[in-house]
């Protein structure tokens, strides 16, 4: 095994790829106990909570949503979705199932255009929602004459080359929307160990990436660290840090 590994540091955060899925299927079972059913002769996991409330799907779809969650009410009827595209990065992802699976918050109402506002984004032209710096990424709510309706998260590159989309239903609970935008809002880059494999783009007018030599016990590492952080939420307070990923050597080489 080589000591080292190279890294690459992708901003911004929603051009970076899907990543790993076991960023998500891991935590979900190790951390929160959700049970999985895995047919070795299909290309999916399905994962269900220990409450049956709700069930996440991964299974790779060319017609539609790779990642798939419904929640599910009082009388077993499907209450609200969220679903999220094949290059959806899973630290956005993330960002759902984390607050989904941790304490409820003190207040149930939250706006998830908040986080985009606080980092810039801007009103779209011709359709209602808030669009990234770029025009790389764009957030809307269709809603009704109540202000109710589905959210829809959408990347793109140019106007032709759509990259993933996000989809919410309408009763999703806000806060939960909230967790999303606040993750892709985040200008923190996120790191991807599988060199340019799975970026949508190159163009380095669109996309910045740093390759650094991190080691490669720290990479293996940063799974290990996000579900025992997981695990703690349990026994301690929650805490606002990030999960955590491979530290930045103090002399990386850099390209």
């Amino acid at each position: 095994m080589p000591e080292t590994v190279e890294v690459g540091y992708i901003a911004p955060r929603h051009l970076a790829g899907g990543g790993d899925p076991a960023w998500i299927t891991l935590p979900l079972h190790q951390s929160c106990g959700w049970t999985y059913d895995h047919d070795p002769l299909m290309p999916r996991v399905v994962l269900t909570s220990p409450d049956k409330s709700a069930v996440m799907r991964l299974e790779p779809n060319t017609d539609g949503q790779w990642w798939v969650l419904h929640h599910f009410g009082e009388q077993g009827q499907a209450d609200w979705y969220a679903s999220f595209g094949a290059r959806t990065p899973v630290e956005l992802i993330a960002g759902f199932v984390d607050a989904l699976t941790g304490p409820a918050p003190p207040v149930e109402t939250s706006d998830p255009f908040e986080p985009l506002r606080q980092h810039n984004w801007e009103s779209a032209q011709g359709a209602p929602g808030l669009v990234a710096s770029g025009g790389t990424a764009f957030v809307q709510r269709l809603g009704d004459e109540h202000g109710r309706g589905p959210w829809f998260v959408t990347a793109t590159i140019g106007r032709d080359r759509p990259v993933w989309q996000a989809r919410f239903g309408e009763d999703t609970p806000p806060h939960l929307v909230t967790a999303f935008t606040t993750a892709l809002a985040d200008p923190q880059p996120v790191w991807r160990a599988n060199g340019v494999l799975g970026l949508p783009t190159l163009d380095p007018n669109i996309i910045s990436r740093k390759v650094v030599d991190v080691p490669a016990a720290y990479v293996a590492a940063a799974l290990t660290g996000r579900i025992e952080s997981l695990s703690g939420r349990h026994n301690t307070p929650p805490t606002e840090t990030s999960p955590p990923g491979p530290p930045t050597p103090r002399a990386p080489r850099r390209r």
